[in-house]
C-alpha cells in the first residue's frame, strides 16, 4: 500500500500502483471530475501516472497555476495539431504554456505565411479536435528512435532540441494523430478546452538568436467554460485602453525618435514632473532611512565590469565596447550600477561601527536588447534604477531587511498597489554546486528572510532554485487593476561582488572581514514603473503625483486676469497646472481637461471674480461646488496628506 500525504496533512492508503486519478476520486467525485493534473511531491505529473512510493500529494484543477499551466501547454500542442491537419509539411519549434495561454513556434516553409485573418480556421479546427475527447497519452522513446522519428519528418527543429537531450530523458506525447517532443505533463484528454482565441502572429528568432531562421510565433488562449474567454476578451480590451504607450502619448508624458535610437525614451515636461515626483518622493523616504546619496558615472571601464562578472554576464547584450586612443583601453555604458557603489564603498578604510553603509542612486544604466523585444517603456535599452546597496554585517542582514521591506511597503501603499505576493526566492537545495558562498551564510541569509518577511505579516511564496547565484531574494509580485502581475521592487542578498572586490571592514577584535551586500530597488526601473503605474491607474494618477493636478479656465477673455491671479495662488502654495488662456468655449476647454485627465478643473467667471471663489469640477465627477480659492487649497493639501498617508485613494 502507498500512503499518500495530502495538503491538509490527512494520510491515505492506495494501493501500489495509484494514480493522481485514484487519489481524486478517493477524495470526492467532483474532484476526480475537474482534476487537471497532479503534484507528486512537488513534481507537477500528469494525472493518470502511477505514484511509485509513498508521497506527498496534491490534485490540480483549474483553480490551480500547475493546472493552468498544464491545460495552457495541452492546447498549445492541440492548435500544433490543427496546424498540421490544416498546413501540411509544417515544422514545430516549441509550444510552452505562459503567464496566459500559449503559443508555438512555426516555420510553414518558404512561400507561406499566416496572418491574423486565418486564425479563425484554426481555432474551428482546434475546437473539432477537442470534442474528440483524444488522451494525451506519455511515452518514453529511446533518443535513437526519437532522431529516426523526426528525420523521417523533416523537422530540423525538433532535431536540434534532440541533440542537447540525454538518453534516457526523452518523452513523446501523443493526442489523436499528433505526437511531439515533450516532457509534459498534460491534461488527462482534450475535452476541457471548450473555448478558444488565437491572440495574435509574431515573429520569433529560433531560440531566440537573430542569427538563426525566423519562425512565426501564434499566440493563444483557451479555457474550460466559453464565459471565462468572454471575460478574458473584455479584460484585454480593457487593457488595450489602458495601454501606456497608448496614453503615453495622449497625455504628453513621452516619445520615441527613430534618430534618437530604438529603446531610448524622450521624457516630455509632463512625464519629467511625473518622474521627478516618483523620484522626489523615494529620496525623501531613502534619506529619512539613513541613506547616502551618490551618483556615479554612465560608463566605467572594461576591467571593472570583468572584476564584478557583468562583463561576463552581459558582454553579448551590452553596446559595443568605447575605445580611447589608448592602446588597450576600453570603456562600457554601465549595465549595473553595483560595482560603481563597491568602488565607492573601498574608497576609505571601514570599521564595523561603521556599518551598515547605504548608497542609494538613481542611476541610469544600459543594455542592448534585440530591437524585436523593445517594448514602449517596460522594455528599453536605457533605463533609470532607483538602486541602492547597503553594506553590514552578517549578523545585521535581518534588521536591514525589515527595513527595506518598511520603504517597499510604504512605496506600494502611497501609490495604491494593495495586492501583491512577497517571493522569497532560495537556492536549490539539490543542486548548491550553482551558487557561491559557504552554507553557514546561505543559511543565515535565507533564515534572514524569511524571518523578516514573517514579521512583517506579508503573503509569500517560496520557490526553490530561484535564488540568484550570489544569494536568495525577495521579490514583490504585484496585481495591477485589471488583475495582471507585475515584479515591482526586489532584495536581494549577495556575498559574490564583496568577494570580488575584495570589501572589508575592520571587526572589534581587529580582523579584516567580508561585509554582507544588499541589492534593492522599490521601483526597480523608473521607466517600467511608469509604464506599470499608468496602466493600473489607467492615467488617472494619484493627486499627489499628477504632473497637471489643476486647470484654470476662465469662461471667456474678460476674466484672464483672475484666472491668472488664481493660478498664481495656486502655485505658491506647490500645486501644479496651467491657465487655459485659448480662445474657445468654455465647453471645449472641459473637454479638453477631461480627455488629458486633470484632477481639477477650476471654472471662473463673473461671479467667482466677484466673491473670489473658484468653481470646481473634478475629472469623471463633474461639478462638485464652489469655494474659495484658500479654502481649496487646504482641502488640496488635506487630500494630498490622506493620499500619501494611505488614508484614501485618489
Amino acid at each position: 500500500m502507498l500512503n499518500i500525504t495530502l495538503p491538509d496533512g490527512s494520510v491515505r492508503q492506495f494501493v501500489d500502483g495509484a494514480t493522481g486519478y485514484d487519489v481524486a476520486a478517493g477524495i470526492s467525485e467532483g474532484l476526480a471530475r475537474n482534476a487537471l493534473g497532479v503534484r507528486v511531491n512537488g513534481e507537477v505529473r500528469d494525472l493518470h501516472r502511477p505514484i511509485e512510493q509513498d508521497a506527498q500529494v496534491a490534485i490540480l484543477t483549474w483553480n490551480d497555476p500547475e493546472g493552468k499551466a498544464s491545460f495552457w501547454h495541452s492546447s498549445a500542442h492541440l492548435m500544433a495539431e490543427a496546424l498540421e491537419a490544416l498546413y501540411p509539411g509544417v515544422k514545430l519549434g516549441i509550444g510552452p504554456s505562459i503567464e496566459n495561454g500559449f503559443y508555438y513556434d512555426i516555420d510553414l516553409g518558404e512561400g507561406r505565411s499566416i496572418s491574423t485573418d486565418d486564425l479563425p480556421e484554426v481555432e474551428k479546427k482546434i475546437l473539432e479536435l477537442a470534442k474528440k475527447k483524444s488522451q494525451f497519452e506519455r511515452k518514453e522513446v529511446s533518443k535513437a528512435d526519437a532522431i529516426a522519428y523526426f528525420t523521417e519528418k523533416q523537422d530540423p527543429y525538433k532535431l536540434d532540441l534532440l541533440e542537447r537531450l540525454e538518453d534516457g530523458s526523452i518523452t513523446f506525447y501523443t493526442q489523436g494523430d499528433f505526437t511531439d517532443l515533450c516532457r509534459g505533463p498534460h491534461i488527462p484528454d482534450t475535452s476541457p478546452i471548450k473555448a478558444v482565441k488565437l491572440l495574435n502572429v509574431a515573429g520569433a528568432y529560433w531560440r531566440g538568436d537573430e542569427k538563426n531562421k525566423q519562425l512565426t510565433r501564434i499566440y493563444g488562449i483557451t479555457f474550460p467554460k466559453a464565459k471565462e474567454l468572454t471575460e478574458y476578451l473584455e479584460r484585454l480590451e480593457e487593457a488595450k485602453r489602458r495601454d501606456h504607450r497608448k496614453l503615453g502619448k495622449e497625455l504628453e508624458l513621452f516619445t520615441f525618435s527613430e534618430k534618437v535610437g530604438a529603446g531610448l525614451p524622450l521624457w516630455l515636461p509632463k512625464g519629467t514632473a511625473l518622474r521627478e515626483k516618483l523620484e522626489q518622493f523615494l529620496r525623501r523616504a531613502q534619506l529619512r532611512a539613513g541613506y547616502q546619496p551618490v551618483v556615479t558615472p554612465h560608463i566605467g571601464s572594461k576591467e571593472l565590469y570583468v572584476t564584478s562578472g557583468h562583463y561576463e554576464k552581459y558582454g553579448a547584450d551590452s553596446f559595443q565596447p568605447i575605445k580611447t586612443p589608448n592602446p588597450g583601453e576600453e570603456f562600457f555604458l554601465k549595465p549595473m550600477n553595483c560595482p560603481h557603489h563597491c568602488e565607492i564603498y573601498k574608497s576609505k578604510p571601514r570599521s564595523y561601527r561603521d556599518l551598515p553603509v547605504r548608497l542609494a542612486e538613481f542611476g541610469t544604466v544600459y543594455r542592448y536588447e534585440q530591437s524585436g523585444e523593445l517594448h514602449g517603456l517596460t522594455r528599453v535599452r536605457g533605463f533609470t534604477q532607483d538602486d541602492a546597496h547597503i553594506f553590514c554585517r552578517p549578523d545585521q542582514v535581518k534588521e536591514e531587511f525589515l527595513k527595506v521591506i518598511d520603504i517597499v511597503l510604504y512605496v506600494l501603499k502611497a501609490l495604491d498597489f494593495p495586492d501583491f505576493t512577497a517571493q522569497i526566492s532560495l537556492r536549490d537545495p539539490e543542486n548548491k554546486a550553482k551558487y557561491i558562498g559557504s552554507d553557514e551564510n546561505w543559511e543565515k541569509a535565507e533564515r534572514a528572510i524569511i524571518e523578516a518577511a514573517a514579521e512583517k505579516g506579508l503573503t509569500t511564496v517560496t520557490e526553490l532554485g530561484e535564488a540568484a547565484f550570489y544569494g536568495p531574494k525577495l521579490d514583490f509580485m504585484v496585481r495591477d487593476a485589471i488583475g495582471r502581475k507585475w515584479q515591482l521592487g526586489t532584495i536581494q542578498v549577495d556575498y559574490n561582488l564583496p568577494e570580488r572586490f575584495e570589501l572589508e571592514y575592520v571587526a572589534p577584535d581587529n580582523s579584516r572581514q567580508r561585509p554582507v551586500m544588499i541589492h534593492r530597488a522599490p521601483f526597480g526601473s523608473l521607466e517600467r514603473f511608469v509604464a506599470v503605474l499608468i496602466e493600473h491607474c489607467g492615467g488617472n494618477f494619484p493627486l499627489w503625483l499628477s504632473p497637471e493636478q489643476f486647470a484654470v479656465l476662465p469662461i471667456s477673455e474678460k476674466y484672464h486676469d483672475y484666472a491668472q491671479q488664481v493660478y498664481d495662488q495656486l502655485v505658491q502654495a506647490d500645486l501644479r497646472g496651467t491657465v487655459d488662456h485659448r480662445d474657445e468655449k468654455i465647453g471645449r476647454k472641459i473637454r479638453d481637461a477631461e480627455v488629458s485627465k486633470v484632477p481639477y478643473m477650476l471654472i471662473v467667471g463673473e461671479k467667482e471674480q466677484a466673491e473670489g471663489i473658484v468653481s470646481i469640477r473634478r475629472h469623471g465627477q463633474g461639478d462638485v461646488g464652489a469655494m474659495p480659492i484658500g479654502a481649496f487649497i487646504a482641502d488640496f493639501q488635506q487630500q494630498v496628506s490622506d493620499l500619501m498617508d494611505g488614508k484614501s485613494v485618489g
